[in-house]
């Protein structure tokens, strides 16, 4: 009875602290002469954020920390809050040194759920796949036991809580490593906003008539908004 009591208990979790490891290869994610900014043992970035999850909200912030960063300029940094009822996200994105805000519909993805099982952070995973574009496939490793249908960055759509995402090629890897069941402060989800929100069709437009023209233009758009 013991053994079945905690089972259902721990298949039936609404609410959380997740703290999340995020590891990019910047050797990957930069091709030619960008690459030579980077040293060798600086090739590897890894970044840190938490996520705060009830059954209808989840936020996902990096984590603060005093520390100096280097190489900051690397990757971006997002806060993404989901509201699960609604089915809208509220993004907070610092592109070119400018923290802008947005809103939108949840992100909806085509998910293929594998056979494929692994345990993250003491939870049994489950691994899914989203074919994002023609050269981009992303993994997802979601836990039955935590139930709320979300993720980092902007990630949902599978039968739990994903706890592991990472691109094919392994270059940006996100791992759960603790797991907190507590209930969330309402006020983490109250996030503060600015006087201009764009709506995320607006904002790439406005970008579109911009940067339109540059090569480097479409990947950033999809890294951007196509993908995280």
């Amino acid at each position: 009875m013991f053994f079945c009591f905690a089972f259902i208990s721990n298949a039936q979790i609404t609410n959380a602290k997740i703290t999340f490891e995020r590891k990019t290869n910047l050797y990957k994610k930069f091709k030619g002469e960008n690459q030579r900014w980077i040293k060798e043992e600086d090739k590897i970035k890894i970044d840190y954020f938490e996520m705060y999850v009830t059954d209808t909200l989840s936020l996902f912030k990096p984590q603060e920390s005093d520390l100096k960063e280097n190489l900051s300029w690397t990757t971006s940094k997002n806060t993404v809050l989901q509201n699960l009822n609604a089915q809208t996200r509220y993004l907070i994105k610092t592109i070119w040194g400018e923290e802008l805000h947005l809103t939108d519909s949840l992100f909806k993805r085509r998910w293929q759920i594998t056979e494929s099982n692994r345990k993250i952070a003491g939870y049994a995973c489950r691994k899914a796949v989203w074919q994002a574009n023609d050269s981009t496939r992303i993994y997802a490793w979601f836990s039955y036991d935590i139930t709320p249908s979300t993720g980092p960055e902007s990630f949902n759509g599978l039968p739990g809580t994903i706890l592991g995402l990472a691109t094919e090629d392994g270059g940006v890897v996100y791992f759960a490593k603790k797991i907190e069941i507590l209930n969330p402060d309402a006020k983490q989800f109250i996030l503060p906003k600015k006087k201009k929100i764009y709506t995320i069709p607006e904002l790439k437009a406005q970008m579109e008539k911009q940067y339109g023209k540059e090569k480097w233009f479409k990947n950033m758009i999809n890294e951007q908004f196509g993908i995280w």
